[in-house]
């Protein structure tokens, strides 16, 4: 009983850090009607004041939004992704009608081009208005829903940069309309395609063509990943694609692993400094963040650059450590290494002892840093 009583109370303590779902109503001039949202924020959303967030839209919002936003709020947490805002639109009674498309042009015609319209026109403002978005923005759909969002695409620019396409229902002409367009387009678009062997007949019978014309799609904005799950259904496999689709979309966002440090990191023909810079500069262009870099991230291309004797990135790396933790050991340290394999060993050994009196972090302690310098003083004999 007492075991039940401190769950409980843990519970209720930890209940303001868990995302939570809200449930919003737009309402519509497009659709003559108000429509319901099911919107998660971020555990942090009401502290992080400053902060700005990427949206994902989910369409087919009355069964897709539980296992989308139980899937970011579990992926960011762990810094797999960046938080975002979910936003999941109810079509449980206007489905066939919001995804209307006419039989001759195969383009989005009443009701369809009403949904159209409230999204771009309606839904995203208002989003923009009452919360704190930034730029990305990301739409989930399945099969009627994922063949409807592709006709953000065929507008310049895209409303969306991600789109997750669980096995779509196409349009005529959608297979060719979708590769013009990928192959046309001058902004980034992250596409994930995704079947299943045992998905619908004549759904697969249009994906897999669509798939192989994709991959023979060049142009250097697109991003695309393709997915057929074997032993899955049309509708098991959402369940396995929309962890998958995550992963792969947000993979620059993710820390320095110790694969990417072993097969990229030390392999590359240019410098692991380099390519740290490039990798923050995309998140903060693509995801609209500017988080300080991941301490653990610096210490991956520290061992990277000491592998490689690159001791001249090795200072630019202590310098963009200083700014990025300006309280902490980590930039001296990696100047100090810098100076002390580059000839400078007086000034390796004062930027040792200087190190002492900022803050630990990581491996480093004050213990390391006087030892480095007693080292340097015991071998030159300062």
């Amino acid at each position: 009983m007492k075991s039940i009583f401190f769950s409980v109370l843990f519970l209720c303590l930890s209940f303001g850090s868990i995302a939570q779902t809200q449930y919003e109503e737009i309402s519509s001039i497009k659709l003559d009607e108000t429509r319901q949202l099911k919107i998660q924020l971020p555990r942090n959303y009401e502290s992080n004041v400053e902060k700005t967030y990427p949206v994902i839209v989910v369409l087919d919002g009355d069964y897709l939004f539980e296992p989308v936003a139980g899937n970011v709020d579990y992926y960011s947490y762990w810094e797999e992704m960046p938080e975002a805002i979910v936003v999941g639109i109810n079509q449980v009674d206007t489905r066939d009608s919001d995804t209307y498309y006419d039989d001759v042009s195969y383009l989005p015609v009443d009701g369809g081009a009403a949904f159209f319209e409230f999204i771009g026109l309606e839904l995203m403002p208002w989003l923009d208005e009452k919360y704190r978005t930034n730029q990305f923005r990301m739409v989930v759909g399945h099969d009627l829903t994922a063949n409807f969002m592709n006709y953000y695409l065929m507008k310049s620019p895209a409303l969306f940069q991600g789109y997750v396409s669980l096995s779509p229902d196409l349009a005529p002409e959608m297979e060719t309309r979708l590769i013009a367009r990928l192959g046309a387009s001058e902004q980034k678009v992250f596409y994930y395609l995704a079947t299943a062997t045992e998905d619908i007949r004549v759904l697969r019978e249009t994906i897999e063509p669509l798939n192989s014309q994709i991959k023979l799609v060049s142009n250097s904005n697109l991003k695309y990943y393709f997915d057929n799950f074997e032993g899955a259904t049309h509708y098991s496999l959402v369940g396995r694609a929309i962890p998958k689709a995550i992963e792969e979309i947000f993979s620059i966002y993710r820390p320095i692993s110790k694969k990417e440090y072993k097969e990229v990191l030390l392999k590359l023909d240019g410098s692991p400094y380099d390519y740290l810079v490039d990798k923050y500069t995309t998140v903060r262009q693509l995801f609209g963040l500017d988080d300080p870099m991941r301490v653990n991230d610096i210490v991956a291309v520290g061992k990277a650059l000491q592998k490689k004797s690159k001791w001249e990135d090795m200072e630019r790396l202590g310098q963009l450590a200083r700014k990025q933790y300006p309280e902490t050991m980590l930039g001296s340290y990696y100047l100090a290494l810098s100076f002390e394999k580059s000839g400078e060993p007086k000034k390796a050994m004062r930027t040792y002892q200087n190190a002492y009196l900022l803050e630990e972090i990581s491996f480093l302690t004050k213990d390391l840093m006087l030892d480095k310098a007693d080292k340097i003083k015991a071998d030159f004999g300062y």
